[in-house]
């Protein structure tokens, strides 16, 4: 009787082990995200930092952590991490928090499932992501206004999507359009300041966080 017992344990084990879990609880102390990658229908294009995308690189997109911060991502599934730097903004779908490279989805097994909960530990920033700031004088003797510029681009799409992850901090991010030698651009920037100081205050988080920008008068 107590041997039946036993092996009738030992089948409940076994049968539990073979069941997944229907949630999974993340441990006490970890932050889990809902991440989901990009690939070639952005590669070759210029991401928010200025970086070219590179889909086989490791590198992802994130709301509003500064470009060059280092993360390891792991996927609970089947524990694979994959160390990457964060050179971009997004995702832009509501319910996303992270926007893997291809190339890191692969490493991970997140590709075929395309969105799911990773793990993310922070290991720190290369700073060499640091942004410039630069400065136009108007030349003219009035109190022109100033803008910050973060990005000048020949296509409409390159600046809507760098306007699009500004919006995630900043208000008043417009896009201008200005002819040079023939050539339409689209430049984004960032309000209207009736002072260098002022224009000066914001270009600094900007160049803070990986923006390289230009304070100059607004046209």
């Amino acid at each position: 009787m107590k041997r039946l017992v036993i092996i009738i344990g030992l089948l409940f084990i076994t049968s539990c082990a073979s069941v997944p879990p229907s949630e999974y609880k993340p441990e006490p102390g970890a932050k889990y995200v809902t991440a989901s990658w990009y690939g070639e229908k952005f590669h070759g294009r210029p991401t928010s930092s200025g970086e070219r995308f590179n889909m086989y690189d490791l590198t992802c997109a994130h709301k509003t952590l500064g470009f060059g911060t280092k993360l390891r991502i792991t996927n609970p599934d089947n524990n694979k991490s994959v160390e990457v730097t964060v050179n971009d903004r997004g995702p832009f779908i509501t319910g996303r928090d992270l926007d893997l490279s291809y190339g890191a989805a692969k490493e991970i097994g997140l590709v075929e499932k395309g969105v799911g909960r990773v793990k993310i530990e922070y290991l720190g920033r290369d700073m060499r992501y640091a942004g410039r700031i630069a400065f136009v004088p108007s030349g003219s003797t009035g109190s022109a206004s100033l803008t910050v510029q973060v990005g000048s681009f020949t296509e409409q799409s390159n600046a809507r999507r760098l306007k699009q992850g500004l919006e995630y901090k900043y208000s008043d991010v417009h896009i201008a359009t200005v002819f040079l030698k023939g050539k339409k651009y689209y430049r984004v920037r960032i309000g209207e300041f009736s002072s260098y100081d002022n224009a000066s205050s914001v270009a600094e988080k900007l160049a803070d966080e990986g923006y390289s920008t230009i304070i100059m008068s607004k046209d």
